[in-house]
């Protein structure tokens, strides 16, 4: 199994070091062809404007809108779940608008009200401590967008069918538990592809 991050900006080596850690191959994904050579995508924490601009730059955002549409699975973390948002609060622009939340961006603060807290996730037995950093919270969901994890009310981790998000950095932790649900959706779908073929 191959699990690409998107490597233009942001925390990118942290994710290949914790994909690693599972004995999977990561790889940075420098070039929109390599989006055919992994079987899973993380678009990784920074800044979601300048990521978003890079994107565009380069020429990602039709192969990758393209790699969700053959419904292989997307993790955005914090910058990436604004990415992959539909709807930003406050703001009449989207940038990939894959996934059907709105999405309030620095909502818990900027840099300096960064913060750990012990969540109850979905789909994980015992707290995961998570780390916020200028963090975004999910304002809205569609009815069909499963949420996986709240912190003070908000919405901070959610899944729609092959694509996943959460506000906090899981790469930044010795614990892989969050991955490994990503590591398991990607699982699901070669098991539907080799039933497919």
């Amino acid at each position: 199994m191959k699990i690409g991050v998107l490597g233009l900006q942001g925390a990118v080596d942290e994710h290949i070091k914790q994909i690693n850690t599972l004995g999977l191959e990561g790889i940075t994904v420098k070039q929109p062809e390599q989006l055919q050579e992994i079987d899973g995508l993380i678009l990784p924490g920074g800044e979601s404007t300048t990521i978003s601009k890079l994107i565009n730059h380069y020429g990602f955002a039709d192969p990758i809108k393209e790699f969700a549409k053959s419904k292989k699975p997307i993790f955005g973390t914090c910058a990436g779940m604004v990415l992959l948002a539909k709807e930003l609060s406050a703001s009449e622009e989207s940038h990939l608008g894959l996934m059907d939340i709105c999405v309030k961006r620095n909502a818990f603060g900027r840099q300096r009200d960064s913060f750990e807290a012990k969540l109850d996730v979905k789909g994980i037995a015992d707290p995961f401590t998570a780390v916020f950093i200028r963090a975004p919270y999910v304002e809205n969901a569609e009815a069909h967008v499963e949420v996986l994890a709240t912190y003070n009310e908000h919405i901070v981790a959610a899944r729609q069918e092959h694509l996943l998000v959460s506000s906090f950095h899981p790469e930044l932790t010795g614990d892989t538990r969050f991955l490994e649900l990503f590591v398991q959706m990607v699982t699901e779908n070669q098991v539907k592809e080799l039933i497919i073929s």
